[in-house]
């Protein structure tokens, strides 16, 4: 009997070193992220500094911008079931070093080629992270509560981390060159490498079969077609022009393909069979309407704020900033909301609280109103990460284990094509609702009034090449059409919204909590314990 106490007694001690462990490696994790984050939106403010030095033309300046969330989210799902099969923490190491490297390259790029490549491998390493971070909090965090927590931290570092990327990029332009925009990489993942080979706990899937090699890259390929067209059709492109439809066509056939491939495989790369679950499949479709609506508002909102009321980019970010602390805010308090309310609840009222604060926003006008800004922005970010917080938790504790990465994967996957349809939809809807109210502006010409149809910015250099009343007339029917498109495209917007609220009825009423997963002890442990005692 003491023997058998002695040995229960060891266990229980192991356990609590895995527990105090397992909240040190969530910060590996997180800081893992940040980096991901911060450098999707890092480059944004270095643009006009990349141009003057490297000269890109029209084209490569826009691979320059596009290529690395276009390569991360085409190569989540390889990655994430390439995890489950060789091993998370592999994977994510491997990610860690290549992550440094390419941001060393990226960093010292003498022509846009080179810095094409560089960022191109920046969101292979992204790709390798990013789902790995997630599949591993699942491993650690067996019990659900804890692990909500857990979720509401990195969301919240999430949510950090797309917000600092300009601002870190500003504060780092005004002292430095661009390169140093990557540098900054490199510090932190030396650091992380060997902390992470240290402290990650190494995790695989059940490892039945082969890994499917051919339906992973059919899957990378059809993702990269359809985000490139996606991210072309917002961009402006015509659905029609050859090079957004041909590779939003061959992707759709290709992940057609994919889900027939794996649907015929007795050991498939990612199981769609998850998708019969309604949390799972409910989940995944409510990431990618909230991102979908978050995306382009944001785009939008920063257009308002620095074309319409005339703020500098570096006003426009701290104008932002409250919708990012909202999220936090969300993240940090979403584990007891959900024990408390339950994901059906949860998720349906960030929703709700969304949509009232995009309908609050219509009030905007020509003038500065920072109260309403402020509070439209603050109920925004809260609702919109208490909505993400609900359905990433909802995805991942649906998902069996062994599955982990490739749940993550298709979880970031659906937020990466939420935010590129978010763009694209929402743009389409801004540019229909603007461009009538330039048709017939009184002693403007109508190639005039043509060119300035595509965009406010365009609309201000027309005017400003008119001058006289003319180009008044024109910047003021500009301003105040971009206005009436931004009123209508925040209404459909909050269609969406409480399309996802309806949604999200589906999820489960309440949160069931897992039980932790206890190493039993085995019996040649027992008999030895018990030699011992």
């Amino acid at each position: 009997m003491s023997g058998t106490t002695t040995a229960a007694a060891a266990l229980r001690r192991r356990a609590a070193g895995a527990g105090a462990n397992r909240w040190v490696v969530l910060v590996v994790l997180c800081v893992s992220l940040l980096l991901v984050a911060v450098d999707a939106t890092v480059l944004h403010v270095a643009v006009p500094a990349v141009t003057e030095d490297l000269k890109p033309g029209a084209i490569e300046l826009l691979w320059i911008v596009d290529i690395y969330p276009l390569v991360c989210a085409s190569l989540l799902i390889l990655f994430g079931t390439l995890g489950d099969r060789v091993g998370r923490r592999r994977v994510l190491l491997l990610g860690y070093g290549l992550f440094g490297l390419a941001s060393g390259l990226a960093a010292l790029a003498h022509d846009p080629q080179l810095l094409i490549l560089a960022r191109a491998l920046l969101g292979v390493g992204g790709a390798m992270i990013m789902p790995a971070t997630l599949s591993i909090l699942r491993q650690v965090f067996p019990d659900r509560r804890e692990r909500a927590l857990a979720i509401g931290i990195w969301s919240a570092v999430a949510a950090v981390g797309a917000a600092v990327g300009p601002l870190l990029g500003g504060f780092l332009l005004e002292h430095f060159w661009w390169g140093s925009v990557f540098l900054v990489n490199i510090p932190l993942m030396l650091v992380s490498l060997p902390v992470g080979r240290l402290l990650l706990p190494e995790s695989k899937g059940d490892g039945k079969g082969p890994w499917d090699v051919v339906g992973a890259l059919m899957a990378a390929a059809g993702l990269f077609g359809v985000v490139l067209g996606v991210k072309r059709l917002g961009g402006g492109e015509a659905v029609a022009s050859l090079f957004t439809l041909v590779p939003l066509v061959v992707g759709a056939a290709l992940l057609v393909l994919f889900v027939r491939r794996q649907r015929r495989r007795v050991y498939p790369l990612v199981d769609l069979k998850m998708f019969a679950r309604p949390a799972f499949s409910t989940s995944v479709g409510c990431i990618v309407l909230a991102m979908l609506a978050l995306v382009g508002l944001e785009l939008i909102a920063a257009q308002y704020l620095q074309l319409v009321l005339g703020l500098s980019p570096l006003e426009t970010g701290l104008r932002l900033l409250p919708l990012t602390f909202a999220a936090m805010a969300a993240g940090l308090a979403g584990a007891r909301m959900l024990r408390r309310f339950g994901p059906r609840r949860m998720v349906c009222a960030g929703f709700c609280l969304t949509a009232v604060a995009v309908v609050l926003l219509t009030a905007m006008g020509g003038e500065d109103n920072p109260a309403l800004l402020l509070s439209g922005f603050v109920l925004l970010g809260f609702g919109l990460e208490t909505t993400l917080f609900g359905a990433y938790e909802s995805m991942l504790s649906e998902a069996p284990q062994e599955q982990a990465g490739g749940a993550a994967a298709i979880g970031e996957t659906s937020y990466q094509l939420g935010a590129g349809i978010g763009i694209a939809l929402l743009g389409s809807v801004m540019n229909a609702a603007y461009a009538p109210g330039l048709a017939a502006v009184s002693g403007v010409p109508a190639s005039a009034s043509s060119a300035a149809s595509h965009s406010l910015g365009e609309a201000y250099e027309v005017a400003a090449q008119l001058g006289g009343p003319a180009g008044v007339a024109l910047q003021h029917a500009a301003r105040n059409s971009f206005v009436h498109g931004l009123h209508v495209t925040l209404l459909v917007s909050a269609a969406l919204l409480l399309l996802g609220a309806v949604m999200a009825l589906r999820l489960p009423r309440a949160m069931q909590c897992e039980a932790p997963a206890v190493e039993l002890p085995k019996p040649r442990e027992v008999a030895e314990s018990r030699v011992s005692a």
